[in-house]
């Protein structure tokens, strides 16, 4: 978990944000699963929720403990901890008609996410437990999803096992194996 001693005042923050943010963004590529030509997975961890925080408190102008708390409560349980993913779940679509008309087609896709390590089962998430992001005739373009592993996939993952991900919606079928980098940054998420 982060603490107010993980956070850059805004001052230090404006000195080093150019090369902070270069290096988060160098850091998520190998946290990111594409799913299909317009889904992804961005794997979350206590180094792009600093950034979060970080970006949080500049664009707001917060500097006050209090509300630097109320951020780091916010973004805090999107932090792995030892025993599970987390992760941003996107649905991408640059053409906003489009968008709506997958969205609508996609109801309950985040429900329908997966994550498998070898040849355990399937492990669907626990979606969006900050707030419900699905209307009745839609879903959201954004969830955030937590993968649960027993304790067994998570040995066998600092193995190195395999590791898939996909989507099972009637909308939308797609299987992928994680690449090395990606595997190997999800398995230094696990305890």
């Amino acid at each position: 978990m982060l603490t107010h001693a993980d956070l850059y005042s805004l001052e230090q923050y404006a000195r080093i944000r150019p090369e902070f943010r270069a290096r988060v963004m160098a850091h998520k590529k190998a946290r990111r699963v594409a799913l299909g030509a317009h889904a992804a997975l961005y794997f979350e961890d206590a180094l792009t929720m600093q950034y979060q925080v970080q970006e949080m408190l500049r664009l707001e102008r917060i500097f006050e403990p209090e509300p630097i708390q109320a951020e780091l409560d916010v973004y805090n349980p999107l932090i792995p901890d030892g025993s599970n993913w987390k992760a941003t779940f996107m649905i991408e679509y640059p053409d906003v008609e489009e968008r709506r008309q997958a969205l609508a087609r996609l109801l309950g896709v985040e429900r329908a996410v997966w994550m498998q390590v070898a040849d355990f089962s399937r492990v669907t998430p626990v979606a969006n437990e900050d707030l419900d992001r699905t209307a009745a005739d839609k879903t959201a373009a954004v969830h955030f999803l937590r993968f649960e592993l027993t304790p067994a996939m998570v040995a066998a993952v600092k193995a190195g096992a395999a590791i898939a991900a996909g989507i099972d919606h009637p909308a939308l079928q797609v299987a992928t194996q994680l690449d090395a980098t990606v595997r190997a940054a999800l398995a230094g998420d696990l305890a």
